[in-house]
């Protein structure tokens, strides 16, 4: 089986999408994201990745009273991520509710700070974000391209103790044109054991089948939901 996790992208406090991380080129969905996040509950939905992208854009979190609302106010089992620099700011995002640290950034520029959290908070609390471009990590929002290879990159972090990993091409982020399933097939079969969660791409149920099919165990979906291509009705056969 595969976990679905649905995505809020936020901005200004309200659910947003945003097409090839391009923040020029946003959509906003609902301006109350309780709202979306309760409709995902319903449907019987368990998992949420949140996304604070001015927090991810400025490095510094924003919309943290927004987790703690959803937290708060359902039991939906919430992963946070975006502007999260500081050991501060993962002890905030954790009573703020979330589950798990979604930390992508600080683990290539600051490799020092996120072993020690590692050390520190657990393996279990952090979800490693890698988003790539032609297999090279960019970082700070997507903002800054780095000449990192996911593979190095991932062996190092994989032999620090992380396990769960999600991994969004920017090319198909937003563009509803299929995930990267020959690079999720790669990094599953080199990496055995990764618990690999598919981002970016996603515009059908058979898109699913495909992530599932190259190794991964979750898969994070945002366009596709919101401009009705996937209906949670669709998605009751994964839950």
């Amino acid at each position: 089986m595969i976990e679905i996790i649905p995505a809020i992208d936020l901005i200004d406090g309200k659910c947003v999408r945003l097409s090839q991380g391009d923040y020029s080129r946003k959509k906003i969905y609902n301006e109350n994201p309780l709202e979306i996040a309760k409709m995902f509950e319903d449907s019987g939905i368990k998992r949420l990745h949140l996304v604070d992208l001015d927090g991810a854009k400025c490095g510094k979190i924003t919309n943290l009273s927004v987790l703690e609302t959803i937290c708060s106010s359902t039991s939906l089992v919430v992963d946070f991520g975006g502007g999260v620099k500081t050991e501060n700011d993962f002890v905030s995002v954790l009573s703020a509710g979330a589950q798990y640290v979604a930390v992508g950034s600080v683990a290539v520029k600051n490799p020092e700070m996120f072993l020690l959290w590692l050390q520190k908070f657990g393996a279990e609390k952090i979800l490693l974000g890698t988003d790539v471009n032609n297999r090279k990590l960019a970082v700070s929002a997507w903002q800054e391209a780095t000449e990192i290879d996911i593979f190095d990159f991932l062996k190092g972090k994989i032999k620090q103790g992380i396990s769960s990993v999600f991994c969004t091409d920017i090319a198909k982020d937003g563009m509803l044109q299929g995930a990267s399933t020959e690079l999720y097939s790669e990094i599953t079969q080199t990496f055995p054991g990764i618990n690999l969660i598919a981002s970016g791409g996603i515009s059908s149920i058979n898109d699913i089948y495909l992530v599932k099919n190259s190794g991964c165990s979750g898969v994070i979906i945002g366009k596709a939901i919101y401009e009705n291509r996937i209906k949670l009705s669709d998605l009751k056969e994964f839950l």
